[in-house]
């Protein structure tokens, strides 16, 4: 058994360990790094990467079959489905290399592919070493939940973590789970020529903006998507190629393939915490607004933490507690300023508050303000007039914003340096955006704010008036 000694132990090699890993050790530390799967983690395996390559694969089939309105016939798209999913491996395959045990060996962090297990407060087994660490890194993720349904055992299932080995189309995708998951999912499969029923058990895209998510829905509605809200599954059965969900309100629904995506548990159960001193929640390891668990000397980020579970949010996870352990600087994490984007098409992306939040922390103080999708000429050259931006705004400053619409997920990058920085709408307003874009969306917002106060005022009115005049 070989007993190491090290500065940082990172337990975990996705988004938010290698992000600390690297920043670590080039700032000086001594760093160890476990993995005791894949590097790279689920973003890059099961997540982020293989679901964003699949929706391009989808928006070229969908493009063939709408290009009508541009002057060009359609075409009925010829999707071959493994042909597809090579695009969606080539695509891992080629970032893979930034995430490599090579990569981050040749920074000066030693990397150990095995499972840890804390076996003292200070210390944890992994394979046939012993690591004690002055401060440890909790960032193991989370996996997809499978939820208890009767029957599940018995029948074969996808997740995340498994549909991308398919390699045969499914005839009829039958989806349990109406989150962004299972919403990108269908969409995506239905352009390439699937069958898809969405089973969820309450109100789909349910912690975001009903207004917003009443757009996502009428589109893949409109595109042939079967969503059934407001169903909980009772019961599975079947096997493979003819498998049926029955809900508990007697509705049975039958598909070929079925695809889990009801969320995500915190992978905690390697780890042996209570060794360490270390208090977990029902969503994952308990910690303060400096991401130190219960022994002080540990931290966790990312998913694991059971907080937000997007990629951006552990490498942001991963700057505070490198400026806490490297400078003994007081970071805290946050979540106000935290973007989060789900890549239906329209794209859904919000940041801070919703309407229905704003207004019960700030009451008749909040105004609301919105600019169309339809009024903006980029959007109408290119047919994709679809959506909107809601900005919620107290005393001049936006405490939230959402926005439906083509490249949503872009164009609300703004407002997170806006609300990151706590600027005000009329700093908004002074910025110039180019012509013709989408990202004037974003400044009109503004100017439909200043609007009113402008237009509407007979103060302003009056002073105008004078000045003309006395003005030869």
């Amino acid at each position: 058994m070989e007993r190491i000694k090290t500065d940082i132990l990172v337990i975990g090699a996705g988004s938010g360990g290698l992000s600390l890993a690297a920043g670590a050790v080039q700032m000086g530390a001594d760093v160890v790094l476990l993995e005791g799967h894949r590097m790279g983690g689920d973003c890059l395996n099961y997540g982020c990467v293989p679901s964003k390559a699949l929706i391009a694969s989808a928006k070229a089939a969908h493009a063939q079959a709408s290009a009508e309105q541009f002057g060009v016939a359609n075409a009925v798209p010829q999707v071959d489905y493994a042909a597809v999913m090579a695009h969606v491996a080539g695509a891992i395959a080629e970032i893979a290399p930034v995430d490599s045990e090579e990569r981050f060996a040749d920074l000066g962090v030693r990397v150990i592919r095995a499972f840890g297990r804390f076996v003292s407060p200070t210390e944890m087994q992994a394979g046939d070493h012993v690591i004690s660490a002055r401060r440890i890194v909790i960032a193991t993720g989370s996996s997809p939940l499978v939820p208890p349904i009767p029957g599940l055992d018995s029948v074969p299932y996808l997740t995340n973590e498994t549909l991308f080995d398919l390699r045969e189309k499914p005839d009829h995708l039958l989806i349990i789970g109406g989150g962004p998951v299972g919403m990108e999912m269908a969409q995506a499969h239905r352009r390439l020529g699937c069958d898809v029923t969405v089973i969820e058990g309450e109100r789909a895209l349910g912690k975001d903006d009903p207004d917003l998510v009443a757009v996502v829905l009428e589109t893949l509605r409109s595109e042939g998507v079967e969503i059934v809200e407001n169903a909980k599954a009772a019961n599975i059965r079947g096997r493979a190629g003819a498998i049926e969900v029955e809900t508990q309100d007697g509705r049975v629904f039958t598909g070929s393939h079925l695809l889990l995506a009801v969320g995500r548990k915190a992978n905690i159960d390697r780890l042996n915490p209570s060794a360490a001193g270390i208090d977990i929640t029902r969503t994952g390891i308990a910690v303060n607004d400096r991401l130190r668990t219960s022994n002080r000397r540990i931290y966790a980020i990312g998913d694991v933490a059971g907080d937000m579970q997007f990629t951006h949010v552990a490498a942001y996870h991963a700057n505070i507690v490198i400026r806490s352990m490297l400078f003994a600087l007081p970071s805290r994490a946050k979540a106000t300023h935290i973007p989060r984007v789900t890549y239906t098409d329209p794209e859904l992306a919000q940041i801070g508050m919703t309407e229905t939040q704003a207004r019960a922390a700030h009451g008749d103080k909040v105004e609301i303000v919105r600019f169309d999708y339809g009024e903006n000429d980029r959007a109408i050259a290119t047919r994709r007039t679809t959506g909107f931006i809601k900005v919620m705004v107290v005393r001049g400053r936006p405490v939230g914003v959402g926005i439906v619409g083509a490249e949503a997920g872009e164009l609300i990058g703004l407002w997170a340096l806006v609300l990151a920085n706590r600027l005000k709408m009329s700093q908004v307003a002074a910025m110039v955006a180019p012509y013709p874009t989408l990202g004037e969306i974003n400044k009109r917002a503004a100017g439909a704010y200043f609007s009113p106060r402008l237009f509407d005022n007979p103060v302003i009115k009056r002073i105008v008036g004078l000045i003309q005049n006395r003005v030869p």
